[in-house]
C-alpha cells in the first residue's frame, strides 16, 4: 500500500547524508586497525575486539529496534538512536585508554539499527516497486561513508590523532539528525492493542549478547573447552527459551512462521556465509598491508588508500543490489559473488606479493559482498508484510553482524596461532580458509534451490 505522504528529494538527501556520517564514523576503525593495537599495546585478536564491540552492540540493539520502529514509527526510533550514537563517538573522541574506547564503541553500535529503521520509512512512504531499489540505495549510502571514513582515518590521526577520527563524524552526525527530524514525512505509530513481548525482547537480547560475547572470547583462545562448552550451552537454553515464549506469546516480537518461510531460512544463511568470509577479508589485508618483510609496511594513510577502490566498489555493488535482485534474482546473484570470492581468495593465498593484488583482491570481494548480501535484504523487504519489515530486516541485518564478527575474530585468531610476529603462512592459511567458507554458499544455493526461486 502506498503511503497518502512520499519521500521527496529533501528528505532522502537528508536521510542519506546521515548514513553517509554513520558509515563514515563506522569504518574509520579498518584502516586504523595496526594503529590502534600499536597505540593501545594490544594483540590482533584483541585489536579485533575494537570493531567487534561495535557490532555485539549493534547485534543485541537491532532487532529490538526494528520492532519499536514497527510499532512507534521508524523516524522517531531513528532519531532516539542517533542521541545514543553521537554520545559514543564523543566518548571515543575523548577516550585516554582502551577499555573507554570500549564502552565509545558499545554506545556507537546502536547505530547498526539505523538501517532497518530506514527500511521501514521507505517500505512506508514508496511503492513496492520502488522499494527493493531503495534499500539498494540506503545500503549504499552507508557504503559510501566507509569511503569517506577509511579515506580520512588516516590523515586524520597523522595531522591530529586517532581519536579525532571518532569525533569529527560524530559532529557530522548530530548536527543531520535535526534536519532528518524536520524533513522526514510524518511517521504515525501503528495502532495495537496488543503490548510488546518484552520477555521476547529480553531473551533474544541475551541470546545475541551470549553469542557475540562468546565469539570474540572463544576465537581469542582465552577460554578452556569447558568454559566455551558452556558458553554454547548458555546460547542453546536462552535460544530454546526465546522459541517458547515467542511460540506462546499472543503478539510475539517475531513471528516464527515467518522465519520458518524457505525465502527467510535460505536469505539468513546465506547471509551468514557471505558476511563471515567477508569479515575475514576485511580484517586479514590491513593486518598484511601494516606488516614488515613480507607485507608492505603501510602506515594507516596508505591502508586506507590502498582499501579505498574496494570501499568506492562495495557501495556500487549495494546500490545495484536491489536492482540485480528484482532483476535475475537472490539465487543468481548470490552465486555470482560466491564464485568470484571464493577463485579471488583461493588465488590470493598464492599470489600476494604486490600491493595490487591485495587492492583488487579487496575490489572483488567487496564487490560480491556487497551483491549478496543486499540482494537478499531486498527481496526480504518485499516478502514479509509491511507491519513486519522492521524485524524481519533487522534480523537479517543482525546474521551480516554476527557474520562478519565471526569472520573478524577467525581472522584474528589464525594470525595468532601463527605466532609473533605474524608469519606468512598464517595469512595464507586465513586467505585460503575464506575462500573456502564463501564457496559454502554454492553448496547452500544447491541444497536450497527450490526456496531461492520462490
Amino acid at each position: 500500500m502506498v503511503s497518502p505522504v512520499r519521500m521527496g528529494k529533501l528528505s532522502i538527501g537528508a536521510l542519506g547524508i546521515l548514513a553517509l556520517a554513520l558509515g563514515t564514523l563506522q569504518s574509520v576503525v579498518e584502516p586504523a586497525l595496526p594503529l590502534l593495537q600499536r597505540e593501545l599495546g594490544v594483540s590482533p585478536a584483541e585489536g579485533a575486539l575494537v570493531g567487534n564491540t561495535l557490532l555485539i552492540t549493534g547485534a543485541v540493539l537491532t532487532p529490538v529496534v526494528g520492532k519499536l520502529g514497527d510499532r512507534y514509527g521508524g523516524k522517531r526510533m531513528l532519531v532516539w538512536l542517533m542521541a545514543v550514537v553521537s554520545a559514543g563517538g564523543l566518548l571515543a573522541g575523548l577516550a585516554p585508554n582502551l577499555p573507554v574506547l570500549l564502552l565509545g564503541q558499545v554506545l556507537q553500535g546502536a547505530m547498526v539499527g539505523a538501517l532497518p529503521l530506514s527500511f521501514i520509512l521507505v517500505r512506508k512512504h514508496l511503492t513496492t516497486g520502488e522499494s527493493q531499489a531503495a534499500v539498494g540505495l540506503v545500503v549504499a549510502l552507508f557504503t559510501g561513508g566507509g569511503m569517506v571514513g577509511t579515506a580520512i582515518a588516516g590523515p586524520i590521526a597523522d595531522a591530529l590523532s586517532w581519536n579525532w577520527m571518532f569525533a569529527l563524524p560524530t559532529v557530522a552526525i548530530a548536527a543531520t539528525t535535526p534536519a532528518v527530524l524536520r524533513l522526514l514525512p510524518h511517521d504515525p505509530p501503528i495502532r495495537s492493542d496488543d503490548g510488546i513481548d518484552w520477555p521476547g525482547v529480553i531473551l533474544l537480547s541475551g541470546t545475541l549478547l551470549a553469542l557475540m560475547l562468546g565469539l570474540v572470547t572463544v576465537t581469542n583462545g582465552d577460554l578452556s573447552p569447558l568454559a566455551s562448552g558452556a558458553i554454547a550451552v548458555l546460547v542453546a537454553v536462552l535460544a530454546s527459551g526465546w522459541v517458547a515464549v515467542e511460540r506462546r506469546a499472543e503478539s510475539p516480537m517475531v513471528d516464527l512462521r515467518m522465519l520458518a518461510r524457505p525465502a527467510m531460512r535460505n536469505a539468513f544463511a546465506l547471509t551468514f556465509i557471505i558476511t563471515t568470509s567477508f569479515g575475514m577479508v576485511v580484517f586479514l589485508l590491513p593486518q598484511l598491508f601494516a606488516a614488515d618483510g613480507f607485507g608492505f609496511a603501510a602506515d594507516t594513510t596508505d591502508i586506507g588508500l590502498f582499501l579505498l577502490p574496494g570501499a568506492v566498489v562495495g557501495a556500487l555493488s549495494d546500490s545495484v543490489g536491489g536492482v540485480a535482485a528484482r532483476r535475475f534474482g537472490p539465487r543468481a546473484v548470490v552465486i555470482v559473488g560466491a564464485v568470484v570470492t571464493s577463485v579471488t581468495m583461493i588465488g590470493l593465498a598464492s599470489l600476494h606479493t604486490q600491493a595490487w593484488q591485495l587492492v583488487l583482491a579487496k575490489v572483488l570481494t567487496a564487490f560480491a559482498a556487497g551483491l549478496g548480501t543486499t540482494a537478499l535484504l531486498a527481496g526480504t523487504v518485499t516478502a514479509v508484510a509491511a507491519e513486519d519489515t522492521g524485524i524481519a530486516t533487522s534480523l537479517l541485518v543482525v546474521t551480516r553482524v554476527v557474520g562478519v564478527a565471526l569472520g573478524a575474530q577467525i581472522g584474528g585468531a589464525i594470525l595468532a596461532a601463527g605466532g609473533d610476529p605474524t608469519t606468512e603462512p598464517a595469512f595464507v592459511a586465513g586467505f585460503a580458509i575464506a575462500g573456502l567458507v564463501a564457496a559454502l554458499s554454492l553448496l547452500i544455493v544447491r541444497i536450497t534451490k527450490k526456496g531461492m526461486q520462490a
